[in-house]
């Protein structure tokens, strides 16, 4: 995948994994509105994988490829243990997590505070590669702390590329390991984009992706421009329409206008088949609420998918209700104001 990238240039759209956020349900979501980008899961810490009901984990529909799996942890012998068990899932890639911040995920001692140990983190992916079976790739911050980036960065890059890491996903931003929670680490420490452009500029055979405060895709174009990817977050979390124009803008395919009511159908369908398989509709419906951010009708639909979606009772005939109070014209949502 990322070598053909380099090869041909073709860029790479991915969303971010984040957690709570980006689990199965919201995956098959965010693929019917995109055939090319790619998915991440959540970070899924080695040990559970090893210990762990590793079939609710690592599940997920063949729909959602092409789709990573994402791990957290900081020895080696374990997340090698985990990639052997993930290689029969199928993932098309696994992701080394040095880019958490939580107090959660530094009392493992991983996350972002392995930056602070790249030697330790060069173990790590040598050990992922030597038993996966697919592209092993690693997510950092470009510092933490009082680190300086400009002398980090290059080190930490140059060790990853020295253990043979197919590719390098870099949020743009420092994590404060201290004083700053989660939430105010993707917002307080400033972005410094050029800095990883830098990077790419000086690595240009190595596949760098750029994380961090992106909003839209006109600035995902711009960075396009140097990365060879661009990862959104929250951005096309809480606005997962603009995730049916990647396909188009990204991915040069023919312009179409979504088939809004197959997309309902195909969304009343998997609800109906998780909750047929134990699951409840708002374990699917929750991730759909961002979807006509900005047209008419959007507050009734969020509405109706947050406080219908939890009664008892509540079926996928609530998602047909949703889509039911936007305002379409001629197939096409009509924009608010």
């Amino acid at each position: 995948m990322y070598g053909e990238a380099l090869k041909t240039g073709r860029k790479i759209f991915a969303v971010a994994p984040m957690i709570d956020w980006t689990d199965r349900h919201c995956r098959y979501f965010h693929r019917q509105l995109t055939a090319h980008a790619l998915f991440y899961t959540e970070m899924i810490v080695a040990d559970a994988i090893i210990h762990g009901p590793r079939e609710r984990l690592l599940s997920y529909s063949p729909e959602e490829h092409p789709v990573a799996l994402q791990l957290g942890g900081s020895d080696p012998a374990k997340l090698a243990e985990a990639v052997r068990i993930a290689n029969d899932y199928g993932y098309d890639e696994i992701n080394l997590n040095v880019g958490c911040p939580s107090d959660r995920v530094q009392s493992g001692t991983f996350g972002a505070c392995l930056m602070k140990t790249p030697e330790l983190v060069a173990d790590c992916v040598t050990a992922m590669k030597r038993v996966a079976t697919v592209p092993v790739t690693v997510k950092c911050r470009i510092g933490v702390d009082e680190q300086e980036p400009s002398t980090v960065l290059p080190d930490f890059l140059a060790r990853m590329i020295g253990t043979g890491a197919d590719a390098i996903w870099i949020h743009a931003r420092k994590a404060w390991l201290q004083g700053l929670s989660p939430k105010e680490n993707r917002e307080i420490p400033p972005l410094d984009y050029e800095i990883v452009h830098q990077m790419k500029r000086e690595n240009r055979d190595v596949f760098l992706g750029i994380n961090g405060g992106i909003t839209d895709l006109d600035q995902a174009g711009r960075h396009l421009e140097v990365m060879d990817g661009v990862m959104l977050g929250r951005a096309a979390y809480q606005n997962a329409g603009l995730l049916a124009e990647v396909d188009e803008i990204i991915f040069a395919e023919p312009h179409h206008e979504p088939d809004w009511t197959a997309l309902r159908d195909a969304m009343m369908a998997y609800a109906d088949r998780v909750m047929g398989a134990g699951g409840r509709l708002n374990h699917v419906t929750r991730h759909m609420v961002g979807l006509f951010q900005g047209y008419a009708g959007a507050r009734r639909y969020r509405q109706l998918l947050s406080t219908e979606s939890t009664r008892p009772g509540a079926g996928p005939e609530v998602i047909a209700a949703a889509f039911a109070v936007v305002d379409f014209e001629g197939g096409t949502p009509r924009q608010a104001g």
